[in-house]
């Protein structure tokens, strides 16, 4: 089953992993793992969400403090510091660097269950759910930014860049990103609009989310006639936002500093109407999911990361992290949400692999077709400056 925007889709007919079946018909649930892997499953049932709401307060996950993170708080700042060193040698301008937070859960923990209660304590604009735990998939969706929403021939992006507790919490230096990103952005879906029609009619604008404060800008483009769901995905694959300019760039230097896969996390979640031309995919931000053994039982895991610029600061990185995570793991823990932030995360490691998934069924799952490419930023001064350093 899968639930997006006041909609319940059950009667599963067809999984693939051929972003091509996206320009067919049907109803589709997307969800695209941050290294490219795709399951589309199309839906037999959809209409509108009969469930009421639910109380809060049922137990998913520990308490934040038990979760094990893949970067520790040394490790996560010197990451922040080996990028800066990039940015200074004129390898990349901005680089967003994650780590994966994992819980032990059993076999009686539900995606749905819990995105009920994300929806109750933590309402985002482009929340959902895709269970379909016989093909490994189980997620839970509390995303506020838009990755791809398309009407037709119409394609807009919403990325966020820039993260605070208020407005006041935010620095120039979020403003600087936010553009960047944005800039990034347009180039990309540039490759596949008509030319002429991209443009930014929203830039760097304050929204209010629970408990913290983001800066989002809208990118808008009209597809070209021949552009169908594998070149939409090639071209924009993954989110500008949450890998950093240049892309090819930052991806480099985030492989060799993250040390688990992310998985859903900064992927894409969301919803396609091949028969009306109609989608709404989210960046996979706020976002958990269950890696499964055979047993049932496995572990929920969980995404956060930061934006890292010359001007970053290695421990206000580290907390703008903590602050993104903590209120949707202390819902998962059956808490109300506290406004302040501790260490979430005990040890430092979380192994490559990936738990094997449960149920009766496998999908094979690859790669986006093509990839992002890389689109330079001409003229950019990446040199330290003096109103950088006095943000330290």
């Amino acid at each position: 089953m899968a639930r997006f925007g006041g909609l319940l889709a059950t009667d599963l007919l067809d999984v693939t992993d051929d972003p091509a079946a996206l320009d067919s018909a049907g109803w589709w649930a997307v969800a695209v793992d941050y290294e490219g892997r795709v399951t589309c499953a199309r839906f037999g049932r959809v209409g509108p969400d009969p469930a009421p709401p639910r109380a809060t307060g049922r137990r998913h996950a520990p308490d934040p403090g038990h979760w094990t993170s893949s970067l520790d708080r040394a490790a996560y700042t010197a990451g922040v510091r080996r990028i800066r060193d990039h940015i200074a040698a004129g390898e990349v301008y901005q680089a967003n660097l994650c780590r994966m937070l994992s819980a032990p859960v059993g076999a009686d923990t539900d995606a749905d269950a819990l995105a009920a209660d994300l929806a109750a304590g933590n309402p985002a604009p482009h929340a959902g759910v895709i269970r379909l735990p016989s093909r490994g998939v189980e997620i839970a969706c509390a995303s506020p930014e838009l990755f791809l929403r398309r009407e037709g021939a119409v394609v807009v992006s919403g990325p966020i860049k820039g993260t605070g507790r208020t407005e006041a919490d935010l620095l120039e230096k979020d403003r600087a990103e936010n553009v960047m990103i944005v800039d990034l952005v347009r180039n990309d879906i540039g490759r596949i609009c008509l030319p002429g029609t991209v443009t930014v009619p929203r830039l760097c604008a304050v929204e209010a989310h629970p408990g913290l404060v983001h800066l989002v800008s809208t990118v808008r483009g009209e597809l070209r006639e021949d552009t169908g769901w594998p070149e939409l995905l090639a071209v924009t694959f993954p989110p500008g936002s949450v890998t950093g300019a240049p892309k090819s760039s930052a991806l480099r230097i985030l492989r060799a500093l993250e040390t688990a896969p992310r998985g859903p996390y900064c992927g894409a979640v969301g919803w396609v109407d091949a028969d009306r031309r109609r989608a709404e995919l989210a960046v996979g931000i706020r976002t958990f999911w269950i890696e499964r053994v055979p047993s049932g039982a496995g572990e929920l895991r969980f995404g956060t990361g930061a934006g890292i610029t010359w001007g970053s600061d290695p421990e206000r990185e580290w907390r703008e992290t903590e602050l993104k995570a903590s209120r949707l793991l202390a819902i998962a823990a059956g808490r109300r949400p506290e406004r302040r932030t501790g260490d979430l995360g005990r040890a430092e490691t979380v192994g490559h692999g990936e738990a094997a998934p449960g149920g009766g069924g496998t999908v094979a799952r690859t790669g986006v077709p093509g990839g992002p490419g890389e689109r330079e930023r001409r003229g950019a001064d990446i040199r330290p400056r003096r109103e950088n350093e006095a943000m330290r």
